[in-house]
């Protein structure tokens, strides 16, 4: 499908969510399939760190995974539309994808890992989805409309360079940009050095051990997520934990950005971004202003945190 104005050239494309949530809807548990391989090979790392994928200049990669002696790495491709695997010893396969149910993608994919003597067992029920089906006997989603998992991808690049130079500016603990297929969500958090009160979890289908480990510490956590449910349009997403009292009323920029009591967190739609004069600037806007509104606060230490030849730039 190729719709006038939404060329593969745009930077910035149309991601309306009525237009691709079949897609969306499957993608995401295809991505929970490739996650569950990666957290089944790879050492636990904090905050589940070791879990996440990470955005490509064709889609999305696991990195390398461990495998005994060896090492596999399994790559999203959404340019040729496909999942390829390799493997450090020349091996090398893919999936396709196209329109299938997620229990074909999970047998296809564990088969072409044998193929290549990768024997791996995941749990097969999905995290963080209503009401989820296990992945070998989902015969319901089965949409995948290229163009638009075409111009997620191309949504995740944009979020992923601007996350970064966000990123580049605090010197303090702070976690990668990548990508939660729980969620599924981009993010890059950043860390007070401050224990947090233990979190109530009760997120659906995720252990709350999970929950806890991950907010054990003070949290500004920022990120890029495409909607759903009462909020139905992609947005960016700001938020604190624990969340210091006037957050929730705090003058943030730029004037689109809201507070959502429901989720509790600062929420700029996608679109204010998309069609800006300079998305960068509105997004690194609506980034710096909700972090600024949380370490204040939150009475965190910025001078000790931030990168001050950098601020000063970015200030100038």
């Amino acid at each position: 499908m190729n719709v006038p104005g939404n060329t593969r050239s745009e930077a910035w494309p149309s991601l309306p969510l009525e237009a691709w949530s079949g897609t969306y809807a499957t993608l995401h548990l295809w991505m929970q399939i490739v996650g569950k391989i990666r957290l089944a090979q790879s050492p636990w790392m904090n905050h589940s760190w070791s879990v996440t994928l990470y955005v490509t200049a064709r889609g999305l990669t696991t990195s390398p995974i461990p495998y005994g002696t060896r090492t596999f790495q399994m790559d999203f491709d959404f340019v040729e539309h496909c999942l390829t695997v390799q493997t450090n010893d020349g091996g090398a396969g893919r999936v396709l994808l196209n329109p299938q149910p997620v229990s074909a993608f999970y047998r296809k994919l564990i088969d072409e890992l044998k193929k290549f003597g990768l024997q791996v067992s995941i749990c097969k029920l999905p995290n963080e989805v209503a009401d989820p089906i296990s992945f070998d006997r989902d015969e319901i989603h089965r949409t995948y409309d290229r163009e638009y998992a075409n111009r997620f991808w191309r949504v995740l690049v944009q979020a992923d360079r601007v996350f970064k130079e966000f990123r580049a500016r605090f010197i303090g603990k702070c976690s990668p940009v990548h990508f939660f297929w729980g969620g599924p969500d981009l993010a890059v958090t950043r860390f007070s050095g401050r224990k947090a009160p233990e979190h109530p979890g009760g997120i659906p289908h995720l252990p709350d051990w999970i929950t806890r480990e991950a907010y054990s510490h003070e949290v500004c956590s920022c990120g890029f997520w495409p909607g759903g449910g009462a909020i139905p349009y992609p947005l960016f997403y700001s938020y604190a934990y624990p969340q210091p009292p006037g957050f929730a009323t705090a003058r943030v920029r730029p004037d689109e950005a809201f507070y959502n009591s429901d989720l509790r967190e600062f929420i700029l739609p996608y679109d204010a971004v998309r069609t800006a004069k300079s998305p960068d600037d509105k997004l690194l806007e609506f980034l710096q202003s909700t972090y600024e509104a949380a370490a204040g606060l939150g009475h965190w230490d910025r001078a000790a945190l931030e990168h001050t030849i950098i601020a000063r730039k970015c200030a100038a």
